[in-house]
């Protein structure tokens, strides 16, 4: 199941999104001047101290190529910058685990925003934790299905551990031999099963390094979730300012073209009433 709707330009994320259950009306015209409501950055900055999948060791590196005065009398910055695509806060395109699926140039628009669902589950949320279909089911009973073209976000509190690499991986070894002792929640493969064959959502996102949680061997929820091009948000800050429901949503990546994923910022439109 995938939505049809384009929507082209930014102003059109409220005009072609689907109402939420008992939506806050806005008016557009608020939404840049702060009248009509609020911006909320999900995004953790990139720098030295990015966390990134242990394999990846180079991690952020941002090198220096001009800052100061010139000889003209301006003064002038410049840097270049090298990354993994998969670091930090970063977009997972459905390619990464599927073949023939989206890459991330391909990604329509209306794939990487929607009206937000935000299922919080920090109250259980271990190192292992998976979340289920209950944890799901149990959302919708309090708040109504979860609406089409919706992007679904996790919230397990683990954005909290961001300034610790070992507590927010489960493990300070790198390289390798990091992988089997990385521990954080993830989405359980009967979930992510659940949100792809039984709602029409647009994308995931969640508060730790990966869609599957760190003892997962085989990335079910990534593979089950890809194949039906459904997007990944993954490393998102902190989401404790969402409701469960009433906000947008949206993800813009650096557009690579044939990349598997990228660098990602994530905003969130909060309407004026909704929290």
């Amino acid at each position: 199941m995938r939505r049809s709707v384009s929507c082209v330009v930014l102003m059109s994320v409220w005009a072609c999104a689907p109402v939420p259950p008992d939506p806050v009306r806005v008016d557009p015209g608020g939404i840049f001047d702060g009248t009509a409501g609020r911006w909320i950055d999900l995004t953790h900055a990139f720098s030295d101290s990015t966390i990134y999948w242990p394999t990846d060791t180079a991690g952020f590196q941002l090198e220096e190529l001009a800052f100061g005065p010139t000889e003209g009398g301006w003064f002038y910055a410049s840097y270049q910058f090298a990354t993994a695509e998969h670091g930090g806060t970063h977009l997972d395109a459905p390619i990464h685990f599927a073949e023939g699926r989206w890459t991330n140039d391909e990604i329509p628009l209306s794939a990487l925003m929607g009206p937000a669902v935000v299922v919080d589950v920090t109250a259980r949320a271990t190192p292992d934790y998976l979340v289920t279909v209950a944890d799901l089911t149990d959302w919708e009973a309090r708040h109504g299905e979860i609406p089409s073209g919706a992007v679904v976000l996790v919230r397990t509190g683990w954005s909290s551990r961001w300034s610790d690499r070992t507590a927010y991986l489960g493990t300070d070894l790198v390289g390798e031999p990091a992988v089997a002792q990385l521990h954080f929640p993830g989405l359980g493969e009967d979930a992510a099963r659940w949100l792809a064959e039984q709602r029409d959502i647009a994308a995931v996102g969640i508060d730790t390094p990966s869609i599957d949680r760190g003892q997962s061997a085989d990335f079910r929820a990534h593979v089950t979730l890809y194949r039906e091009n459904i997007v990944g948000f993954e490393n998102l800050a902190d989401l404790s300012g969402l409701p469960a429901t009433g906000s947008y949503v949206m993800g813009l990546p650096m557009k690579i073209t044939g990349g598997s994923g990228g660098p990602l910022r994530v905003v969130a439109f909060l309407p004026a009433g909704a929290e």
